[in-house]
């Protein structure tokens, strides 16, 4: 297990961690007022499959950029008494919308050529029983046909499950009443039951990574019910 001061370290080289001063404040701002008046409802299914200890890593469908604010309202502090942990790409890391994410525990990591010091710190977190947030899809899709999941949560949970770390990774699936979500419409967020990787290789990580894509979908499909559409009503016009 890394000590602090190595964590601690790891951090300040890739980002600045929670501030104690920012956080609570766009926790404030986000859910008790822009999320409170953009949708008339917001349905929490599964929430029962959140752990409440331990490595957690949640993985959700991406379908617009209300994604991270519902998962901090369903899976964050004020639920599970840990913040989420956002892996984000570098590009989100930039301007006046990076400043903010820097101080909200989010890090980036490079898509096409993660660096080391990202997976290592990724590992860390996870070592000391954080909830990480990634998202398997690597982009928010819009469109009714699947894309394949991006092999690096795989390759994390095997990682840390060398460390002996038992990994419990969240499938999660987000759905909105309409495909570009608007003012007054209804949103969901669907956990489903945790998957372990207890077993290394390319198989074991395929075989990982289609159970995801499945349960991700299943949950997706149990959102979207939530909010009144169904899987023929995904295509994006």
């Amino acid at each position: 297990m890394p000590s602090p001061s190595a964590l601690i370290e790891r951090q300040n080289n890739l980002c600045l961690g929670v501030d104690p001063f920012w956080s609570p404040l766009a926790m404030l701002v986000t859910q008790d007022i822009v999320l409170s008046n953009y949708f008339r409802e917001k349905i929490v299914l599964g929430q029962e499959n959140l752990p409440m200890s331990g490595a957690v890593v949640l993985a959700p469908t991406h379908r617009a950029r209300w994604d991270a604010l519902m998962l901090t309202m369903a899976a964050g502090r004020r639920v599970t008494g840990r913040d989420c942990r956002f892996m984000v790409t570098l590009t989100e890391m930039s301007g006046l919308q990076g400043w903010f994410l820097n101080r909200l525990g989010c890090f980036p990591v490079d898509q096409s050529k993660p660096s080391m010091k990202a997976l290592r710190y990724s590992i860390d977190l996870m070592v000391e029983g954080h909830q990480l947030v990634l998202f398997p899809e690597g982009k928010i899709n819009r469109s009714g046909s699947p894309i394949p999941l991006q092999q690096g949560l795989s390759r994390l949970a095997q990682l840390a499950s060398k460390k002996g770390v038992d990994v419990q990774v969240v499938p999660v699936g987000l759905g909105y009443s309409e495909v570009l979500p608007r003012i007054f419409g209804r949103a969901a967020i669907c956990f489903s039951q945790p998957i372990h990787i207890s077993y290394l290789g390319r198989e074991a990580a395929e075989c990982f990574n289609s159970q995801l894509s499945e349960r991700m979908h299943s949950a997706e499909q149990a959102a979207l019910r939530a909010v009144g559409r169904s899987q023929g009503h995904l295509e994006f016009h």
